[in-house]
This record gives structure tokens, C-alpha cells and sequence, in this order.
């Protein structure tokens, strides 16, 4: 797989009535159709790859729901997990792990962000370091 690296673009400023009425029908969209595409996804991954598909599949959703997350908490965990010029969350195609993982390795993390990192390690064992994403596109300000 070849990958290419682009120059960041600048964020194009968006109307908040616009961003309301998008934001809106994304919600409406999950509610109505989302039970409907997930049971259909677990029967076709059964069907296609056997057990180790619906494995797959919910590994899938699971870094969909922490990229959402990364970008659903980002203030809060700013405050509550990072210290003064860490690499912040809020990144739309980054995981919460990832950036765990990148404050980890310059020492940013709160006592906080450091016990969360110590849960995710009992899952995993250097589940924050391993999820350290370096190709994704740096946010407008990366640090705090």
C-alpha cells in the first residue's frame, strides 16, 4: 500500500445552522437505520468469514465509536488527561488510544491519563503505544 502525504488543508469555516441540520440528521440516520445495517453486518460477516468476520466487524465499529469519542470528549479529556502542551484529542480520524499513546511517549498525561492508560493495558498489554496512528492528517493546534 502506497501512501501519500498531503499538506494539511485549512479547515473551511461552516454555517452553525448547517452543522445543527447535519449533526441532526446523522442522529436520525443511526436511530432509524443503524439496528438494521449492524444485524445485517453481523449475519453477512457469519456468512463470508465465519466467527473471525464478526470479529473484524465489531473491531470496525469499536474504532468508528473511539474516533467519535476522540472527537465527543475532546475538551473534557484535554482538561482531565493531558498536561500543558500535550498532543490534544479532538482529531475526527484518530482513536482516544492513539493519542494516549502519543502523550505517553512525551510524558504528557495526567495521573488521570495515566491510569486510564494503565486500564487499557490490562486489556491489552501496550495497547496505547501499539494504537499510535502516525499517518493521520495533525488537527489546526496539536497541542495545549
Amino acid at each position: 500500500m502506497i501512501l501519500k502525504k498531503e499538506a494539511p488543508q485549512k479547515t473551511k469555516r461552516t454555517n452553525s445552522i448547517i452543522g445543527l441540520l447535519l449533526f441532526t440528521t446523522s442522529i436520525v440516520l443511526i436511530l432509524v437505520t443503524g439496528p438494521l445495517g449492524f444485524i445485517y453486518g453481523i449475519i453477512h460477516s457469519l456468512f463470508t468469514k465465519k466467527l473471525s468476520g464478526v470479529g473484524e466487524y465489531f473491531l470496525k465499529i469499536a474504532i468508528s465509536i473511539d474516533q467519535l469519542g476522540n472527537v465527543l470528549m475532546q475538551h473534557l479529556l484535554n482538561i482531565l488527561w493531558l498536561k500543558k502542551g500535550g498532543y490534544k484529542f479532538g482529531n475526527r480520524d484518530e482513536t482516544i488510544s492513539s493519542v494516549i499513546g502519543k502523550n505517553k511517549q512525551t510524558n504528557t498525561l495526567t495521573n488521570f491519563g495515566i491510569f486510564i492508560d494503565k486500564i487499557l493495558d490490562l486489556i491489552d498489554p501496550n495497547h496505547s503505544l501499539n494504537s499510535i496512528d502516525y499517518y493521520v492528517e495533525p488537527n489546526q493546534n496539536n497541542s495545549i
